[in-house]
């Protein structure tokens, strides 16, 4: 009970902080959904209710706001964070196969997280990085030109890591 004490008070001095802070034309909700994010690494549901009844702002606006901007999660991400570039240097050099080798060999599906909350894996539009397309990124690390054969080693290879 004294860790959710003190998760409300946490939650609590980063609402406070964005209202002294914000100009106060500007709504403070983008910035207070992000604080508590980089807080917990992502929103969980007892966050957002408590950020709603300190703003006094419905809490289905909160998760339509968290929902609908790209950079909100959810739910937390796995110990390795796997992305995939799906944009179009990407896509025509194979990532749809690696999304499918990713998906068959962690056994979940974009956007999900493994039971053992090891691994998420999701996709992005582009990250920019076309040249050596296609590219994965596990934990801000880029990968590039990589194979299917090369994820299912790196996959191999975290999960040894991790144990």
């Amino acid at each position: 009970m004294a860790f959710e004490t003190e998760e409300l008070k946490a939650i609590d001095k980063i609402i406070a902080e964005n209202l002294a802070s914000k100009d106060q034309q500007k709504s403070p909700l983008l910035p207070v959904l992000q604080d508590i994010q980089k807080f917990y690494g992502w929103l969980p549901e007892k966050a957002l209710i408590r950020a709603s009844q300190k703003l006094s702002v419905p809490l289905v606006s909160l998760y339509g706001i968290a929902s609908f901007y790209n950079e909100f999660r959810l739910k937390p991400l796995g110990d390795y964070h796997i992305v995939v570039c799906t944009g179009t240097a990407c896509h025509v050099r194979g990532a749809p196969l690696l999304v499918s080798e990713l998906e068959r060999t962690l056994g979940i599906q974009v956007g999900e997280v493994t039971p053992d909350q090891k691994f998420s894996l999701e996709t992005a539009r582009c990250v920019g990085t076309c040249a050596v397309a296609p590219v994965i990124i596990v934990d801000g690390e880029y990968h590039g030109k990589i194979s299917k054969k090369e994820v299912q080693q790196l996959v191999t290879e975290l999960r040894e890591e991790g144990e």
